[in-house]
């Protein structure tokens, strides 16, 4: 069973928190967590790509000239895909990319991401993100004390207004609820920060 160090804002060590075996110590799947990846960033695509087909074109659609006797290549329409302003053949239409990803692997890439993160250090637990004020600069202080230099990613339970107002607009800091964090979210960060109580809901809910 994974044991790790539970430390306030000031970055001073206030406790441990003993993790669950089946999900901060699962194997690392990299086939899931490709699959993972792929799933959440399929649909962020926003499908909007159109080309226009030759009923989009601007064009008449009257017969350009008699189909015998001139000597040239039968014509029906001067929107034709053979001539040049013509219509697009096959071209991308509007669609929608996403698709539904078994639960089971979600969960297992999961799971992977945490054990991942865990086992490189680069995951903190904090007491609570019991942030005194909303000021983005305090907040910045505080990242720093912890280590978060770069891209962090934070995993909160509950309503938190100072932590989302003192986050919002820092770059490469993403805060997500712990009922929405996707593997993605932990692959895309180099430094995962949970509370206390996120480290214990995930614990539970994984297993």
């Amino acid at each position: 069973m994974p044991t790790v160090e539970v430390v306030n804002l000031e970055n001073e060590v206030v406790g441990k928190l003993d993790l669950a075996d089946e999900v901060f110590s699962a194997p690392v799947h990299e086939a899931l967590l490709y699959e993972a990846v792929r799933h959440y960033r399929a649909g962020l695509r926003r499908g909007t790509h159109k080309t226009k087909e030759r009923g989009s074109v601007s064009g008449s659609g009257r017969k350009l000239w008699r189909q015998k006797g001139t000597g040239r290549a039968r014509v029906g329409s001067i929107r034709s895909p053979l001539w040049r302003h013509g219509g697009t053949i096959h071209g991308p239409q509007p669609r929608d990319y996403s698709y539904r990803l078994p639960r089971k692997m979600l969960l297992g890439a999961l799971r992977a991401a945490l054990s991942g993160r865990l086992g490189e250090g680069r995951l903190t637990v904090v007491k609570s993100f019991d942030v005194s004020t909303n000021k983005t600069k305090e907040f910045r202080r505080v990242l720093d004390r912890l280590g978060a230099s770069r891209s962090v990613l934070l995993v909160n339970n509950g309503d938190n207004p100072n932590l989302e107002r003192s986050s919002r607009n820092l770059a490469g800091v993403t805060l997500v609820p712990s009922r929405e964090v996707h593997p993605y979210h932990l692959l895309d960060h180099e430094r995962v920060i949970l509370s206390e109580e996120t480290a214990q809901k995930l614990s539970e809910a994984l297993r």
